[in-house]
């Protein structure tokens, strides 16, 4: 009897734990913790700051369900005054009102963080002294004669700021030096032009067209490199074609430049190219717009379209290491490394005849007492400066960036910004609201040098980097592959500094004051591995943009995402509906599939971009980031509608913040530096049979840019067509999900379990992808001994590793090269067989992973059995609970068969827009996966869950709606804005209204009608449901609310709000601001109470008229606005 009551008893404690389990599931998701709310970025503009107006900004924040604000002032009242009294940033009135907004934010229970610096971009001030600056090499040249030298005078680098310090001073045998500058050819072109002024670069040369430029010489001239100068980011000026003639008539190629992949800002260097030895009378540069690679964000200036604009073209006898600029990491860049073909052993500089001269050189730069061998002599003289990067977007705190390298740097700023708020506001106030530290957009530039580089560069590599310091001068030592390897050495270093000197120190000081760190990518600006400081930061963050795809960031977000799993941060943050051009037409509904895709992409904690302070209370729209961003603000017509939104979020996030993401491939990011997080497109090439045939062609096609044609968003922002956008890669793989990871996290991290490469945080991934040579890394046959090594132990414990074709055979870096290389072709002999005995070489071509019993994550079909692509999804495992979201990306109502790998679990559909959680009505077990269909509305979203077991193997069962048509008495509609009322017998759309009040309204109108039942339906649900709604509702329903209406299918439970008889329907529904700012724009109202600084951008006139009028406005430039169509009564008649 005891045994029976014991097994009982614990039968009995298995259920309560199984539903406390069930339970734990469901409460996050139907009451969302705080921190899965979304928070947003809170701007003050140019200093208009205001008490009143804080206060409003943060009630309206609280008043729509944020959990907080990242403040960030930006700039001040020097360029643009909007008030007399403006704020100064560090001014006791600024600390006065910085005081003030953390004691309103206290009052409204809401949390906030700061930036590490003034502005957004990024930890510099005035406190920081040139000699604290970001630091970079400098160097000057200087050619003497052998022998005894008594004095010569050194050229002092070129210098920013006036600030300077040298490291050292070299002599070495001097090569030719002559160039195209000093010897003058004749320059003549297509355009028939004299482009004399391309020879100094006193001038610009543009084309738009074909053309070619040619430096003719009067004796043959021997070239071995090419400097381009451009005066600016052209991307054409790196595509030239290099051929030369004996005879100005024949001419044969001997070099198609390549641009190195280069981001945004890219103006701190020139560019160098390596050419085969060539001696020629007649060098031409040809020039095509054709064959320009479509943008991406690693190769950002090729977005714009195509035009050569170029100041200088320069043929230097010397010879110099291609890209050595970035290859220095004085500037983002990454290209393929130069090889005996363009830079031979006899071209390079040997070791041994480079001579330390350092001490020979006094204070005042003169050299003394110097004797060299006999010959030609090239003094180096180098030195170190500051970039001269400011934090560019502060005000009254802008000033040099801070050394990223030197932490003596990096608490100066600390204490004179973010710990500065600590000396002027309450303690205890800061540690209750003052919870978040940020390092947001890097738009300082690169650096590669600090005091203790050297120091440092020894410690981490073992040998000493002062005898290859002339390789920062572009000068080759030993041969290609050991500058290439030094080089690589460098950039090493750097990237290590930049993780373990500026994150780790902002890391220790955000957690001394009891704060989290979060932080932006540093790429593509900082020489650095993508996802390497996600290491020391607790809040991984990217961007993505809205409607902008010539600024959208993809990678930015791959970075953040990869990076946070891999280094086992379960948030990830993201800024998000950034805009290039806002027009005051955006709403929620608009941006949902946006944000939706970021969620399946990996985020899963929303900043909305951006609030702009708004100082004047009781003027509308308001202020704005010059008209950048979502206008996430109280100014907006639909605010007071926002937290249904925002409530979505919540539910989305609460649920996407659960358990471990399941991604089953991991792709490795290289060994060359910079590197980032690898894009879809990247991996075509390795792995076409996941991406399938469709796919492959499009993306040559895509990739091969014929005509380079170019698009033009909706705010005419003209840009090239095939760029790279995130919307094109929605279900690459196919069913498989992959995260990017570095040679830190491979080496130091991993380990096999299971067959499986399990990381600390939780990450596991079956397949990793070693891929063949792309963009990002464009050299094949380099592989570190230590890599090779992990390789071989993961192999070795049944990790699937597929391999690229080809076995390489060279370490990349310098130190032991010969040593390790031949480590390294025992190590990969057995590697590459054994992968070739595995089928794991590059490219695979099988359409799913079958092979490896790995099959796809999730399946998608249509009603009509065909594959779809076009859906987003994420998955993520709960314990022993699986949980998808899925995304329809299309504004279209889709029935959809979604095939998930698992089974033996009830699926249920958890609604994050009605917080509703039921069982799919019909599903299947088959073959270990369940497959379930769906009907989902125009951008609908949720969750599919398996977390009950069950021995059922199917449910089929049809759910019968009931459709009722509401006759309504004639429409009461109140335009409150306008404080105007009128009677419609039907619903129609504002913007089409014969008045000009309504054509052109902005705000809320309030709808009054009523309808009769003579039955009230018996269902438990039963639904009023909208045809058309623009933007936002709230209905009323015998004067109780049913709820917020912000997407489709336009739909509210009113259940226990209708009755038999008559019933009273009230809707508040708010449209946009656009059509009203477009009359305001183009002059056709004015009014007092409107203001806003954005810039709007004004509807392009039609030849046929003179003007645009109130009455001739065209309708087709106006947005939809108010309720359209029927309200109809539904319910369902055999609900299960």
């Amino acid at each position: 009897m005891k045994k029976t009551s014991i097994v009982l008893l614990s039968f009995l404690l298995l259920g309560i734990f199984s539903c406390r389990q069930a339970d734990s599931l469901e409460k996050d998701f139907l009451n969302p913790p705080d921190s899965a709310k979304p928070w947003i970025f809170w701007y003050w503009i140019n200093g208009a700051v205001t008490k009143e107006g804080i206060r409003a900004d943060l009630e309206a924040m609280k008043e729509i369900g944020l959990e907080g604000a990242y403040l960030m002032p930006i700039r001040d009242s020097a360029r643009v005054q909007y008030m007399s009294n403006t704020v100064l940033q560090l001014s006791d009135a600024w600390w006065e009102m910085l005081r003030y907004s953390m004691e309103e934010a206290d009052r409204l229970g809401l949390k906030m963080g700061m930036h590490i610096s003034d502005g957004f971009a990024l930890a510099g001030g005035p406190w920081i002294r040139p000699e604290m600056s970001m630091q970079k090499v400098v160097y000057s040249e200087t050619l003497v004669k052998g022998g005894q030298i008594e004095q010569v005078k050194l050229d002092k680098p070129k210098t920013k700021i006036d600030y300077y310090r040298d490291i050292a001073v070299f002599a070495l045998p001097a090569p030719s030096m002559e160039s195209s500058e000093s010897v003058q050819p004749k320059v003549s072109s297509s355009e028939k032009q004299t482009l004399s002024f391309l020879l100094d670069g006193s001038g610009r040369f543009k084309a738009k067209e074909d053309c070619w430029i040619q430096y003719t010489f009067d004796q043959p001239f021997t070239a071995r490199s090419l400097s381009i100068v451009t005066g600016g980011n052209n991307f054409q000026a790196h595509r030239l074609r290099v051929a030369v003639s004996k005879d100005g008539k024949n001419f044969r190629e001997i070099k198609q430049l390549i641009p190195a992949r280069r981001g945004w800002q890219d103006t701190d260097a020139d560019a160098t190219y390596s050419l085969p030895e060539t001696t020629a009378r007649y060098y031409r540069f040809y020039w095509s717009p054709e064959g320009t690679e479509p943008a991406a964000e690693d190769i950002d200036p090729a977005k714009w379209k195509p035009e050569l604009s170029i100041t200088q073209i320069r043929l230097n006898s010397r010879p110099l290491i291609e890209n050595f600029e970035g290859k220095s990491g004085v500037v983002w860049r990454l290209s393929q490394r130069t090889t005996e073909y363009n830079l031979s052993m006899a071209n390079s500089v040997q070791p041994g005849d480079i001579i330390n001269i350092s001490d020979k050189m006094d204070e005042s730069g003169n050299l003394n007492n110097l004797n060299l061998p006999q010959g030609d002599w090239l003094i180096l003289r180098m030195g170190h400066t500051s970039t001269g990067h400011e934090n560019e977007t502060g005000g009254g705190a802008r000033g040099l960036e801070c050394d990223k390298f030197n932490p003596e740097a990096v608490r100066i700023q600390f204490d004179n910004w973010f710990g500065a708020v600590y000396k002027h506001v309450d303690k205890k106030l800061l540690k209750r609201v003052l919870t978040n530290m940020h390092s947001d957009s890097w738009e300082c530039g690169s650096q590669n040098w600090t005091p203790k580089f050297l120091e440092e560069f020894r410690q981490r590599r073992s040998y000493d980097l002062l005898p290859f310091l002339p390789l920062y001068a572009g000068i080759p030592i030993g041969s290609a592959e050991i500058s290439e390897g030094v080089l690589l050495d460098i950039r090493q270093t750097v990237a290590e500094l930049i993780n373990e000197v500026f994150f780790a120190t902002l890391s220790q000081l955000a957690k001394e004051k009891g704060c989290v760190f979060s932080s932006e990518c540093v790429s593509p600006t900082m020489l650095s591995d993508g996802m390497l400081h996600y290491q020391q930061v607790d809040l991984p963050m990217g961007e993505y943009w809205l409607d902008s795809p010539t600024h959208d960031k993809p990678n930015d977000m791959a970075d953040a995402i990869s990076g946070a799993h891999i280094y086992g941060k379960n948030i990830v943050q993201a800024e998000g509906f950034t805009q290039l051009r806002g027009e005051w037409k955006e709403h929620p509904r608009m941006v949902k599939t946006l944000g939706d895709f970021n969620f399946a992409q990996g985020m899963n904690k929303l900043f909305f971009h951006v609030y702009c302070h708004h100082p004047f209370v009781g003027k509308y729209p308001g202020m704005t980031l010059d008209g950048i961003g979502l206008f996430m603000q109280r100014g907006q017509t639909w605010w007071p509608y926002a937290s249904e939104w925002v409530n979505y979020i919540n539910r989305c996030q609460a649920m996407l913040q659960q358990g471990v993401p399941v991604n089953d491939i991991a792709v490795f990011t290289g060994e060359e530096l910079p590197r980032r997080a690898i894009l879809p497109d990247r991996l075509v090439a390795s792995l076409p049979g996941l991406f399938g045939e469709e796919a492959v062609a499009m993306e040559r096609e895509r990739r091969a840019n014929r005509g380079v044609p170019m698009h033009s968003t909706s705010v005419n922002v003209t840009a090239s067509a095939n760029m790279y956008t995130a919307d094109q890669w929605i279900d690459p793989l196919r069913g498989y999900k992959y995260d990017s990871f570095n040679k830190d996290v491979f080496l130091r991290l991993a380990r096999a379990e299971n067959g499986r490469m399990i990381l600390p945080g939780g990450a596991s991934y079956r397949v990793l992808v070693f891929p063949e040579p792309h963009q990002m890394a464009p050299d094949a046959g380099y592989m570190s001994l230590e890599v090779a090594r992990k390789i071989k132990e993961l192999q070795d414990a049944g990790v699937i590793v597929l391999l690229p074709a080809k076995r390489p055979t060279g370490i990349p870096d310098y130190y032991q090269k010969e040593q390790s290389n031949q480590g390294l072709e025992q190590l990969t002999a057995a590697i590459w067989e054994q992968a070739q005995k595995q089928a794991c070489l590059l490219p695979y071509k099988e359409e799913n992973l079958n092979r490896y019993g790995l099959e796809a994550d999730v399946l998608f079909k249509d009603s009509q059995g065909r594959a779809l692509y076009d859906l987003a999804w994420n998955h993520r495992k709960v314990d022993e609970k699986d949980s998808w979201f899925i995304s329809n990306q299309l504004d279209t109502k889709r029935t959809v068969e979604v095939s998930l790998r698992g089974d033996g679990r009830i699926p249920e559909w958890f609604d994050p827009q009605s917080a509703e959680i039921k069982e799919i009505n019909h599903w299947r077990i088959e073959q270990g996966r369940t497959i379930v269909r769906l009907e989902l509305s125009p951008a609908q979203s949720g969750f599919i869950v398996l977390r009950n077991k069950t021995k059922q193997e199917s449910k089929s069962q049809s759910v019968e709606w009931k459709v009722q048509n509401l006759n309504f008495s004639s429409w009461q509609i109140r335009f409150n804005a306008l404080d105007k009322s009128i009677e419609s017998p039907d619903l129609f759309d504002w913007s089409r209204a014969e008045d000009t009040d309504l054509k052109y309204y902005a705000g809320t109108a309030e709808y009054h009608s009523t309808f009769t039942l003579d039955k009230k339906p018996g269902a438990e649900k039963v639904y009023l449901k909208f045809d058309t709604l623009n933007v936002m509702a709230e209905v009323y329903l015998n004067g109780k609310s049913c709820g917020i209406l912000w997407t489709q299918p336009f739909r509210l439970d009113v259940a226990e709000q209708i009755k038999s008889g008559k019933n009273e329907l009230r809707i508040t529904v708010a449209n946009n601001w656009y059509n009203r700012v477009q009359a305001f724009n183009h002059g056709l109202i004015q009014e007092d109470d409107f203001w806003t600084n954005a810039r709007i951008w004004r509807l392009k006139r039609s030849p046929s008229r003179e003007g645009f009028n109130l009455q001739n406005f065209p309708v087709e430039y106006l947005q939809e606005s108010g309720l359209q169509g029927d309200i109809k009564l539904i319910w369902a008649i055999n609900q299960p």
